[in-house]
């Protein structure tokens, strides 16, 4: 007998196998001790990285107290010291052109114009003759009022003589008083006619006489607005041609009103106050006057107060209606003074970036006084000859380290390194002593031996 456990024959028929199991995934490895170790080193070095870009920035932000400027590095800065001048104690303002006179000729008597003697744009004299209206018919109308004048004047004495022969006659007693008296009414009576004759001559002499145009004052006559030939009619709206005087001239212009005390106090003591017309870009200087007067009121929208001042305008720098800067000068004071740049504003007031002889700025606490448009005076809080910061202020804190303009910037050791990445700043730029980097060309020498 066989044994169950013996293997069929191969001439015997193959047994049933028993059914193929369903294959399954072998199980998820756990992953290695090497990359769990990977991981964690690149998360700590990402968390180092983080925090050292945190602390770079926030250093960088708040620099000590002391230290260079808020960039980290020292602060280039303009300065300017303090110093004492006789300091012009001015007013500025916007003002207009404005002439003494300007006069519209206009004809006074009717009639045909004959002749028209300015070019214009001219600059005429007091009582230059202009143009002349055709005078015929107002040398006739002369005639007859002088006439006229002469016919009543012989009636006159005839009845003057009259009555002198009536009073010897009554005298005598030889007439009636009321003849007499009849005849001294009649002498009134002429006397009053040629009295309205005389008038009437005048007025025809007069009107002769405007028939010659004459300027009335001097200065520049405008365009000619009729040409010769035309008919003129008597005090026509447009005229003939316009005159402005030009010398003198005056300027307009506005103070404040807190200035006007300041005015009245120099007028009383009777001395002239300058005034300096200037260009549109205050660089020229047109003409020097004098202040004239002020308005009698305040105007209420604006809360300054209009006032005037002559210049004498002999260059004729000056035309009508032309818009200048003004500066009147009030007084002169004894000041210390800085540029206007220089004095700043805070929650505590003014103060002013003191620069010291180690060139680190300290804030000063000012006060301001009379200023310009270039200085301004400081009353307390500043002596003359201090150093203070006029530009790059905005850079810089109390007790900040500057470089001032112009200075040239400290050399470093011989090698060159003196920036912050040890860059050469030598005589010989971004290399060493001989052509070498600083930082290589550094190591290398300290590694020469000696000679």
């Amino acid at each position: 007998m066989e044994s169950p456990n013996s293997e069929p024959s191969s001439g015997d028929s193959p047994a049933v196998q028993p059914a193929t199991q369903p294959s399954s995934s072998p199980p998820p490895r756990p992953p290695s001790r090497r990359k769990l170790w990977l991981g964690s080193l690149i998360a700590l070095l990402l968390l180092l990285a983080l925090g050292g870009g945190a602390w770079y920035l926030i250093n960088r932000k708040a620099s000590p107290t002391g230290g260079p400027g808020f960039g980290g590095a020292t602060v280039t800065v303009g300065h300017a010291a303090a110093r004492e001048i006789e300091l012009p104690v001015t007013i500025d303002a916007l003002g207009t052109v404005t002439p003494l006179a300007t006069i519209t000729l206009k004809a006074q008597v009717g009639g045909v114009l004959t002749e028209v003697l300015f070019t214009e744009g001219q600059t005429v004299a007091k009582n230059q003759l202009l143009a002349r209206i055709d005078p015929r018919p107002y040398e006739q109308a002369l005639m007859q009022a002088r006439g006229t004048r002469q016919r009543d004047e012989a009636q006159l004495e005839a009845a003057r003589v009259t009555l002198a022969r009536y009073r010897t006659l009554l005298g005598q007693d030889s007439i009636a008083r009321q003849d007499v008296d009849t005849q001294a009414a009649l002498v009134r009576q002429l006397e009053g006619t040629v009295t309205t004759d005389l008038a009437a001559e005048a007025a025809a002499k007069l009107n002769l006489d405007y028939t010659r145009i004459t300027s009335p004052v001097a200065g520049r006559i405008g365009l000619r607005a009729v040409d010769a030939g035309n008919t003129v009619t008597a005090n026509a709206t447009t005229g003939i041609a316009v005159i402005t005087q030009m010398n003198p001239i005056d300027v307009q212009f506005s103070v404040p009103q807190d200035r006007v005390p300041d005015i009245q106090a120099q007028l009383a003591k009777g001395e002239p106050l300058p005034v300096t017309a200037f260009d549109r870009t205050r660089a020229v200087t047109l003409d020097i006057g004098t202040f004239s007067t002020l308005d009698n009121l305040v105007d209420t929208t604006t809360g300054t107060v209009k006032a005037k001042a002559r210049f004498g305008n002999a260059e004729t720098t000056l035309f009508p209606s032309q818009f200048v800067n003004v500066q009147m000068l009030l007084r002169k004071v004894r000041a210390v003074v800085v540029p206007v740049t220089a004095v700043r504003t805070g929650p505590n007031g003014d103060y002013v970036y003191v620069i010291d002889e180690d060139r680190k700025v300290s804030t000063r606490p000012v006060k301001r006084g009379e200023a310009n448009s270039e200085v301004v005076a400081i009353t307390s809080g500043l002596r003359v000859g201090e150093n203070v910061v006029t530009e790059g202020g905005d850079r810089i804190k109390d007790g900040s380290a500057v470089q001032l303009q112009g200075d040239r910037p400290a050399a470093g050791p011989r090698g060159g390194a003196s920036g912050p990445r040890g860059a050469a700043s030598g005589p010989r730029g971004a290399r060493g002593e001989r052509g070498e980097r600083g930082e290589g060309g550094g190591e290398r020498r300290r590694q020469r031996p000696p000679q």
